[in-house]
């Protein structure tokens, strides 16, 4: 097995302990990955967010400012470094990072409202209300996504099963 897929592994295992609330086990895994590959993103700010949950601030900055040092583009990592930042009590460092979260991504509504909450904590309750109008706005797009997906396959699944009823009544 090569180092790569190993990172692979330990990272989708990582993240299943994540998921079931076991960031102590999710710690080990993904520290593992990103030994098998130290340039695993995913897996490093997988392991910051663990970092995050144990109020363990210290080492989950360092990990999103490593996966910012990797790939500069990944706006994940600036709006997880937001939230520690917000937590270590450094709102406006937080806002910047918040702010580039959505540089890089328009459409990352959890950053929107990671922004609009900092924003009322910190009195600004018009910058508050249109990131929350944001929230809302890409929260009913990606409904009607998904609604418009949906209803093409229903329109597909209509088109056979009136081609099946075609079939029967001959």
């Amino acid at each position: 097995m090569t180092e790569h897929s190993n990172a692979k592994e330990l990272f989708a295992a990582g993240m299943g302990e994540f998921a079931n609330s076991q960031y102590d086990k999710a710690l080990e895994l993904l520290t593992r990955a990103i030994d098998a590959d130290p340039t695993h993103t995913l897996a490093i700010v997988g392991r910051g967010a663990a970092y995050l949950k144990m109020d363990m601030l210290d080492q989950a900055r360092d990990d999103f400012d490593r996966a910012v040092k990797i790939d500069p583009g990944y706006a994940r990592a600036y709006h997880m470094r937001g939230l520690v930042n917000e937590k270590r009590g450094d709102p406006h460092t937080a806002l910047a990072d918040f702010d580039r979260a959505i540089e890089l991504d328009a459409d990352y509504g959890a950053a929107y409202y990671s922004r609009a909450a900092l924003h009322a904590n910190m009195d600004n309750t018009e910058k508050a209300q249109d990131d929350m109008e944001m929230v809302a706005h890409l929260g009913n797009r990606n409904i009607e996504t998904y609604m418009n997906e949906n209803n093409l396959w229903q329109t597909q699944q209509m088109r056979v099963e009136d081609a099946i009823e075609t079939e029967l009544q001959r």
